[in-house]
């Protein structure tokens, strides 16, 4: 063989299986791009109106009445369970999360919000809102309460002489009840939808046909909370208008 032709075909072998191995590696719709894919819409968390929560919580006639009002103001798929634990004569502290094991407890990582509330004086108390999970980084104001004001049984009665606290034994939603919360909040929804539309991951319901969100400036959306009362204080970012 002449030695240029013997020099080619000896090119020719060298970069050949390479040439291979090339596209091998580099398909259209590979699996790292589907994974990418996958990632920016495969996307479970939805925004809370904390206003909502906070009023709730205030308006509320017992724990049953806010879970149900919790689970109305809530777009996404999951139930959201309470919690209601009196840790004294003063402190009231309640507990949102989702029940991902159906144990019927409160685990740290099915966290998603609690409520404290303290009694200060005979005629005053106060409460605030903390996030947790992917909820983390907003909590509220400390948020007055004074007798006399406009409020649900669940927060009043502690105004009430000779008031005892009715949940040390903790009042937590059970299997039963949070089936009973999906059936009535799927009819609330049927019976507003104009406050709901699924988005196209078919995950979540937090977005109004007639408004879009768009990024802020750096290409991050963040996680945004409803309304006036809170700010973030690390994390994601929080809505702080009405």
């Amino acid at each position: 063989m002449r030695p240029e032709i013997k020099s080619l075909a000896s090119a020719l072998l060298a970069v050949f299986p390479l040439g291979v191995l090339s596209v091998a590696c580099n398909p259209s719709g590979s699996s790292s791009e589907r994974n990418e894919r996958w990632a920016t819409t495969e996307n479970t968390n939805v925004a809370i109106d904390w206003d909502k929560i906070n009023e709730a919580y205030k308006l509320a006639e017992g724990p049953e009445d806010f879970e149900r009002r919790v689970n109305e103001i809530y777009t996404g798929h999951e139930i959201v369970s309470v919690s209601v634990a009196d840790l004294d004569e003063k402190t009231q502290v309640v507990t949102g999360f989702f029940d991902k094991n159906t144990n019927g407890k409160v685990d740290e990582d099915e966290k998603i919000f609690t409520i404290r509330r303290e009694l200060t004086s005979a005629s005053e108390a106060r409460y605030q809102t903390v996030g947790y999970g992917p909820y983390y980084g907003y909590h509220s104001p400390f948020l007055g309460i004074a007798s006399g004001m406009l409020m649900g049984s669940m927060m009043s009665r502690m105004f009430s002489p000779g008031y005892a606290p009715m949940y040390q034994q903790p009042y937590t939603t059970s299997g039963t009840r949070a089936a009973d919360l999906r059936q009535t909040r799927s009819s609330y929804r049927a019976a507003n939808p104009g406050k709901f539309q699924k988005s196209q991951s078919g995950r979540t319901y937090d977005r109004p046909a007639t408004k879009s969100r768009t990024a802020p400036a750096g290409g991050s959306r963040g996680f945004r909370g409803g309304g006036k009362f809170g700010v973030a204080t690390r994390g994601r970012a929080v809505r702080l208008d009405a």
